[in-house]
């Protein structure tokens, strides 16, 4: 009897060590440039190289469908089409019908009809330049989500001069496919990292959060200005910093308002949400930039699934009320 007990523990140590083998506290990483940023993803659980090879190729194959800019695209192709229907994939529809539910919500200051106004600006490139006012006119009234009709998977475009930018919302989505498709391969620990969306699954081998910081505006050194300690969630931070050009004393950022069509005007610098899913964390980083700081944080202060940290232009960080420091 006792030596049965003996093996019983043994073989339980036994499994116990197996168990703890499939993790490694070094990670393995595949870092990649798309969609116009740096791409890292780290996995803790050991023999992932598939898996890592596998979720890059995943990226490159949205980045072939979701580009606004990429000749052949999906989306460049709806851009493109001149008010005739397009059948999309599953997946691209997907996120344009997820993109349209966060312009009813926020009442349209969030909205993935500004193509052509993220092109005219091309904050990518511009290194100083107000496009003119006459032409932002224009193409601000070619705004507006109502123009997308989507049935099944044909997608059209009502007002032929609209087009599609999904960058508000996109690689959010993506994250959380890639975390859907690594849950399904047996990851546990893992971070993804689509310029600076994050999205933990798991935490730690050691059972430790991860770490991640929040970006100080305007640091050249790009310090931290705090940090948020999470598992199985996702970061994202939309601000002024992040891709914007001055003349004289004025800033003129990438998150456009879709009823001026110019940069949004507020107290903020920076908007950093904390969700579950990394899809909803970065429309609603968006929207409550958009919002400002009152209406924005009264709206994650009814939103259940998220909290919010609003940076101001006095770098003053604001919390929503159920934050868990």
């Amino acid at each position: 009897m006792k030596k049965w007990k003996l093996a019983v523990i043994l073989l339980l140590g036994m499994s116990l060590l197996s168990g703890c083998s499939k993790v490694s506290n070094k990670p393995i990483s595949r870092t990649t440039t798309l969609f116009d940023t740096v791409v890292k993803i780290d996995i803790y659980d050991k023999n992932s190289e598939d898996v890592l090879d596998a979720c890059i190729k995943k990226c490159e194959d949205y980045e072939k469908r979701f580009s606004r800019t990429l000749e052949g695209s999906e989306i460049y192709q709806l851009n493109h089409a001149g008010g005739q229907p397009v059948e999309l994939s599953d997946d691209t529809v997907e996120l344009i019908n997820l993109g349209l539910d966060y312009c009813i919500l926020s009442e349209g200051r969030f909205d993935i009809t500004v193509g052509r106004l993220s092109d005219l600006w091309d904050f990518k490139n511009n290194t100083g330049t107000v496009p003119d006012a006459k032409t932002i006119e224009e193409l601000q009234s070619h705004v507006g989500f109502q123009n997308v009709v989507v049935n099944g998977n044909t997608v059209q475009l009502r007002d032929p001069a609209a087009a599609i930018d999904l960058g508000g919302i996109a690689k959010g989505y993506i994250a959380d496919q890639l975390k859907a498709y690594m849950k399904d391969q047996g990851v546990s620990h893992a971070l993804i990292n689509l310029g600076g969306n994050v999205l933990a699954i798991g935490g730690k081998p050691d059972g430790t959060s991860f770490n991640i910081g929040i970006q100080k505006p305007f640091d050249e050194q790009g310090s931290s200005i705090t940090s948020v300690k999470m598992k199985d969630r996702s970061i994202v931070s939309s601000g002024i910093y992040q891709r914007y050009f001055k003349v004289d004393d004025t800033i003129y950022h990438h998150i456009l308002n879709p009823s001026t069509g110019y940069p949004y005007k507020n107290n903020l610098l920076g908007v950093t949400i904390i969700c579950d899913s990394s899809a909803e964390a970065d429309a609603l980083s968006t929207t409550c930039f958009a919002l400002g700081e009152s209406e924005g944080m009264e709206l994650i202060n009814n939103t259940a699934s998220a909290e919010a940290i609003f940076i101001t232009d006095d770098y003053k960080l604001h919390y929503s009320s159920g934050f868990q420091k």
